[in-house]
């Protein structure tokens, strides 16, 4: 892991970076082309970018191809339960993919480690909190838990988000090397286009992160949440998730715990989650 020094920022050296990016998102030709496939996935994606799903008409006009070209991948992706339809024949993406997601070993011991101390969280905290890893080009919410009570607030597990929009997004960013980092901001600019933030302030956001090894800052997304995250580590100090508490203050119950005292608890239960998770060094994090 490539730990920047603390004089390190300059806009000049960071443009230079931001430059990488821009040169990081060009796609070479496949040597071996595969149609059917491409036409699959393409499917898939165009699915996962729609909010209320698509129609035949819908998909096939997107993608530049007749419906007849597109029948018989989207036949097979729903009789494979990839995708579904409702009354109005509009399809969308099912469950599935998540669900294999989850099948993986290293994601499915990070959810079943972490539930117990997440659920823990909540509780001490009387917040809900979720859990956030990174996946091409995008920030994922891999496992969440509501505050006790009737009211609770944050995203739903499988939520996808840039990575400069959030919290989560920029704990990821942070604590990875530059090489990879550059990777990550490639893979969104291909989804997005251009950055919506500016480059250099991005990258004093990162250094910001780095050393103070977490973020608590208003929520880019709603007004009156302050989002707490700090990164979960394995070992060799990887960065595998980010763990956020979309923190509002709760007039309901007078003695809830303070921002800062939920603070101290995210920062101890990530802490006690590195471990779990293999990370041997997590003393030099307090």
């Amino acid at each position: 892991m490539i730990w920047l020094a603390r004089d390190f920022i300059s806009e000049n050296i960071f443009h230079q970076s931001f430059h990488h990016w821009r040169i990081a998102i060009a796609v070479q030709s496949p040597k071996y082309a595969t149609p059917a496939l491409d036409k699959g996935l393409e499917i898939l994606e165009l699915l996962a970018r729609s909010s209320r799903g698509l129609t035949l008409n819908e998909m096939s006009k997107a993608m530049g191809r007749t419906v007849s070209e597109i029948f018989r991948m989207v036949f097979t992706l729903e009789q494979r339960g990839y995708i579904a339809s409702d009354d109005n024949d509009r399809y969308s993406l099912s469950l599935k993919m998540f669900e294999l997601s989850h099948r993986q070993q290293p994601l499915k011991s990070l959810v079943v480690t972490a539930m117990p101390l997440m659920r823990e969280l909540a509780g001490r905290a009387c917040q809900s909190c979720h859990l956030v890893v990174y996946h091409d080009g995008r920030t994922i919410v891999v496992s969440q838990v509501d505050s006790p009570g009737p009211f609770t607030f944050g995203p739903k597990v499988g939520t996808l988000s840039r990575l400069t929009d959030t919290a989560s997004g920029t704990i990821l960013l942070a604590f990875v090397d530059e090489a990879e980092r550059t990777r990550m901001i490639a893979a969104q600019i291909r989804i997005d286009g251009e950055l919506e933030i500016d480059a250099a302030l991005l990258l004093r956001q990162i250094e910001t992160v780095r050393s103070d090894t977490g973020v608590t800052w208003p929520s880019r997304r709603n007004h009156g949440v302050t989002d707490i995250s700090r990164p979960v580590f394995a070992a060799n100090r990887e960065v595998l998730a980010a763990l956020t508490v979309p923190y509002v203050e709760r007039l309901d119950r007078l003695q809830s715990p303070s921002l800062v005292a939920v603070q101290e608890q995210v920062r101890e239960v990530t802490l006690r989650l590195s471990e779990l998770m293999s990370f041997s060094g997590h003393n030099t994090l307090q």
